[in-house]
This record gives C-alpha cells, structure tokens and sequence, in this order.
C-alpha cells in the first residue's frame, strides 16, 4: 500500500512538473516573440517618418564605407576588426529599430498585465505599441496579440487603472488588432462639483455638453445620438443633468416638451415662462402632444423626402429655411409607462402613449426630433425595451445594480460611482463623467 501511495505521488508530481514546464516555455516562447513584434514596429515606424529614413540610411552608407575602408588591411587582425564593426553596425541598428518600436514603459504594462492575469491561456499579454501624451491625456494604443475581447477590457477597467496608476475615459478597438486606451494620469483628480457657464455650450449645430471627465468635456451631438435615457437613485442629479441638456436645447433654438408628473417641484417658475418651453401635466394632454409631435415627424419626412434630403440639418441648409428640433422629455419615466393598479381604459391610454413614443424614438433622427427620458425606478416594467434599444445615449448615476443592469447592460454604475456621489454620471461607453451643476436662473 505505501509502495503504491508513492508512487502515485511521484506521478502527479512529475505531471504537475510537466505542465509547470510547459507553461514556463510558452512564456518564454512569448516574450521573444514580443521583442520581435516591437523590433517590427520599429520598423514600421521609421518606415513613416522620413527624417528618421533618411538618418537610417545615412548611417548604412557611412557604416558601409567605414567597412570597405577597413577591407583594405588583408591582414588576420583587418579581417577580424571586418566582422566585429559588421556585428556593431548591425547590432546598433537593430537595438535603434526596438528601441524605436517598444515605447516608454511598455515593460512596465507587460508586467503589470501578467500581475492581474490579464494574458491569454498561454501566457500572451497585450503589447503597448504607440504611446502619446496630448494635454496630460495619454492616448495608447495595444497590439492585442492575445486576442482578449474588448468586454473583457472593460471588465477588468479597474484592474487596469490600478495597475498602470491611470483614470481611463475611453477604451475601444482599432480593427481586430489593436486596441486604443484614453486615459489621465492617476494622481488626477474629477471634481464634485463644477457649475455651468456659458462659455461651455458647444459652437456645432446640435452638440450639448454633459459634463467634464478626466480627460476633457464630454459632449453628445444629437445629430448623431439623438435620443437619451437618464437614470440614477433619488439625489443624484439626473433631474439636473436634464434640465442641462433641455436649457442647451432652448439656447439652440429648438421647442421643448416637458411631461412633468412631479407637480412642477423641479421646474420653477423661469421655466413655465419661457415661450419655447411646453409642460404636460396629466396622461391625457400627453397623448395629444405626443399625437402632435408623430404628426410633425411624418409632415417632416414628406418635407425631406419631396426635397430628396437626408436629415433635418441638410434640408435647413439646402433650401436655406429655420426648422427648429423638437424636444421631448419626461422627468420621471415611471409616472407615464407605469401600468399596474390601473383599469382597462387608463391601461389602453398607456398603450397608446407608448406607441407614439416608439415612433419618435424610431424614426425621429432625421426628422429633428429627439427624447430625453430620465427614470429612477430599477424595474423593466417601468423602462420598456423600444426605450433602452433606441436610447444611444443611455447614462446612469448612483444606481443599485439593477438599474444600472437595466439601463447600461452591467452594474459598472453601482461599482464605480460611490453611494453619496451627486452629479456623477456613467455612459453606456463607459465614460464616467461630472456633470456640470445648471442654476435655473441661467435659462
């Protein structure tokens, strides 16, 4: 019995030997396959900068000339001082290529990867190929040679920050290979608090300014993300960041519907004054608004299809006329979809509601005409699924998991936003962001 114990031990020893082995190889198989891939990209990048060709080949030529003259001493020392300039010169060359193609503290990152498991099954880690600093933002960029998945990036978002002391703003793919990181240095700080200004209003026809992140102002063009949905827990700060984004709109001109159930305790009275400004108190009026606004889209799509124009902004340049976006936006979600407890008839009201809020959603892009929703209630009930899968722009501040599950398709707003944050916002791109604080006296 003791004679087999052992021996059984002996074999799992040796396999886990084995496998021990195995895998040390393939690191080591990896990390000169790195060098390599950086001496390339050294390559590569003297191949794009032409002072740096030039200087290249103006050291072959020198080096090539040197060895001709050294050549001429037929002599067992010319022949040996032959090869060994040969050996320099070829060496100094290749070690200015790496040196060329492996930036500043791609070591580092290489280390700090395999430190938190960020690798492939065998070991790969990604390479850090380009490095730029514009600003005090870092703009990297990774040969994802490991082929990780850019939700894996994410996933591991904090990981990384830790490690490489960086706050991340942006992470997205370049191709299939490579990767791109924007970050700030971590010793950065994002204020609580910063209050709006004028000045920070965006110059673009339809662009709206969210807030500021570690790197910069965050902005949306409705132009292209025309519709967004707003959530977070009581106290933090959608309702503000709403009324931002619709103060934008009214300085840009455009004619704003507000469907307000809260009894009017968020939008004072510099609101109800405003000429531009439309609120919506009750389930009935809504429906006659929101039946006015879908009419307005399908006159605007025979506008824009009789004028052969593809959006609103083409036709407003084209024929050289003034028409103003249509803002729709609802402050608390809930107060509208919300169905349970109701009769038959209140439900058919809801149904139809919905259905013309669809429509918007759906169609109302081209035709200038946008929604802004905002929700603090962590339920699909409330948050049908036409509103989360037309809202490109889809932000949540301090949320429990569900809601952020709900509205972001992951719980990063839970994670990442602390539970006494106010006006500390993350995007469905995973930028987290300050939004800037908006005085209503500022209308």
């Amino acid at each position: 019995m003791t004679a087999v114990f052992s021996d059984t031990t002996l074999t799992k020893e040796s396999a886990l030997n084995m496998i021990t082995e195995q895998k040390q190889n393939m690191i080591d198989s990896w990390r000169y396959r790195a060098q390599l891939y950086y001496l390339f990209n050294g390559i590569k990048n003297i191949a794009k900068d032409k002072r740096l060709l030039i200087v290249s080949f103006i050291y072959i030529a020198v080096c090539l000339s040197i060895r001709c003259f050294i050549s001429l001493d037929n002599s067992p020392n010319g022949f040996g001082k032959k090869w060994l300039f040969t050996l320099i010169t070829v060496g100094v060359l290749i070690g200015f290529t790496y040196y060329k193609g492996k930036p500043m503290g791609a070591g580092k990152m290489m280390r700090c990867f395999i430190r938190i498991g960020f690798v492939s099954h065998v070991g790969e880690t990604p390479l850090l190929m380009d490095k730029k600093i514009e600003n005090g933002t870092y703009y990297l960029t990774f040969r994802n040679v490991s082929s990780i998945p850019l939700s894996q990036w994410q996933d591991k978002r904090e990981f990384i920050e830790s490690g490489l002391n960086l706050n991340i703003t942006d992470i997205k793919e370049h191709g299939k290979k490579y990767i791109v990181i924007t970050a700030a240095s971590g010793e950065n700080i994002l204020p609580d608090f910063i209050e709006w200004d004028d000045s920070y209003l965006p110059y673009k026809n339809f662009e709206l300014a969210l807030g500021e992140t570690y790197t910069g102002e965050v902005k949306v063009n409705l132009a292209v993300t025309p519709h967004a949905l707003l959530a977070g827990s009581t106290g933090s700060g959608k309702t503000i960041l709403l009324k931002l984004l619709l103060m934008q709109s009214l300085k840009k001109g455009a004619k704003v519907y507000i469907a307000d159930f809260k009894g009017g305790v968020d939008f004072p009275r510099v609101w109800h004054n405003h000429d531009k400004c439309i609120f919506i108190t009750d389930k009935n009026d809504l429906k006659n608004k929101l039946d006015e606004i879908v009419i307005e889209l399908h006159r605007r799509k025979a506008l824009l299809s009789n004028s052969d124009c593809k959006d609103i902004d083409e036709y407003n340049h084209k024929l050289r006329k003034n028409l103003h976006r249509i803002i729709f936006a609802c402050d608390e979600l809930a107060e509208v979809t919300e169905k349970s407890g109701l009769d038959k008839k209140q439900k058919e009201l809801v149904s139809v509601i919905e259905a013309s809020l669809s429509t918007i959603l759906r169609l109302g892009r081209a035709m200038g005409i946008h929604a802004f929703l905002s929700t603090q209630r962590p339920s699909r009930d409330v948050i049908p699924g036409v509103v989360v899968n037309n809202s490109d722009v889809r932000i949540c501040g301090r949320a429990d998991n569900v809601l952020s599950e709900i509205v972001l398709d992951k719980v990063d707003a839970a994670d990442l936003i602390s539970k006494n944050a106010q006006g500390r916002f993350l995007t469905n791109d995973d930028v987290l962001f300050q939004a800037y604080w908006f005085d209503d006296s500022k209308l």
